[in-house]
């Protein structure tokens, strides 16, 4: 079994032979947090098999048990769970090819691309969510994210005039998003412009600035899977926390990016500078996605 590149994040850092994470995979079947189960057509059983080891941060085992309860394992995941509801979009869910795992995308406005996520709860999904995604259905969506890479700006420095007046521009430029999709060719032609004379002007005060002087927040694709991407943001909370197992250090913050909440969990040792509420994070992000398939709205 090949060590997860984003094990780090929950504090694996040092796990890196095989013995060492088949005894945690073992440890992890015989002392689980939580066990949910699928009924395959097959009269075996899809099964996610959970371990926290600090709160709301694990690793989970996917594979199918058969009748006797012997469990084998197909893949497995770290993962951070957020109870912040990041957004409530229609959702298309999509089997990966490799494994039974399940990727999420929806659009939203607010970051200027499509969001794609990997999904954590699977079993969810098959029980109660699967066949409703086609009815139009605007899930709630508790996104958060791990990173392996990350590290902490400085806050930008406005004043209260300007603050408003840009605040203003972004609710202008969402309805015209949203008219645009809609096919309003108005609306088209004035984002058009709008953005040439973005481009003008970014292009005019990088020659004298530094780039994050200029862009506060932002939210783009990064490498060649689809549900990572590179993310600048405010730290609106943030709190420290110790892998129970490992002892390793870690750190959650709650960022706002582009006017979405997501909670990022990195490993400190991979953190450069100090963090706090106010200043900026800036780095590589795994996005996650958990969605609550009980609630819904139409």
């Amino acid at each position: 079994m090949i060590m997860h590149s984003y094990m780090r994040a929950i504090g694996f850092s040092e796990y890196r032979d095989r013995s060492e994470l088949d005894e945690l995979f073992s440890m992890i079947i015989d002392q689980p947090t939580e066990k949910k189960i699928y009924h395959l057509d097959n009269g075996k059983f899809f099964t996610e098999i959970k371990k926290e080891f600090a709160k709301d941060i694990g690793i989970t085992l996917r594979g199918e048990m058969d009748e006797d309860g012997k469990f084998y394992m197909e893949h497995y995941y770290p993962y951070a769970k957020s109870y912040y509801i990041s957004t409530k979009e229609e959702t298309n869910f999509m089997k990966r090819v490799d494994t039974e795992a399940y990727t999420g995308m929806c659009d939203d406005v607010r970051l200027g691309v499509s969001l794609i996520f990997y999904l954590q709860n699977v079993v969810d999904y098959l029980n109660e969510g699967k066949g409703k995604e086609k009815k139009g259905i605007a899930w709630p969506i508790n996104l958060s994210a791990l990173s392996v890479s990350g590290k902490i700006l400085l806050p930008l420095e406005y004043n209260e005039k300007l603050t408003k007046s840009n605040t203003a521009d972004i609710q202008y430029r969402r309805q015209l998003i949203a008219e645009a999709k809609k096919g309003n060719q108005e609306a088209i032609d004035s984002l058009t412009i709008d953005d040439i004379d973005m481009y003008a002007m970014i292009s005019r005060r990088a020659k004298y600035e530094d780039i994050y002087t200029i862009v506060e927040t932002s939210f783009t694709p990064y490498g060649s899977e689809s549900d990572n991407y590179t993310v600048l943001g405010t730290i609106m909370d943030m709190d420290y926390m110790v892998n129970e197992m490992t002892g390793e250090k870690l750190v959650r913050l709650l960022i706002n990016c582009n006017d979405a909440i997501l909670q990022i969990l990195i490993n400190q040792k991979d953190l450069y500078g100090e963090p706090a509420i106010g200043r900026r994070f800036k780095g590589n992000i795994w996005l996650q996605g958990y969605i609550d398939f009980s609630t819904s709205t139409i």
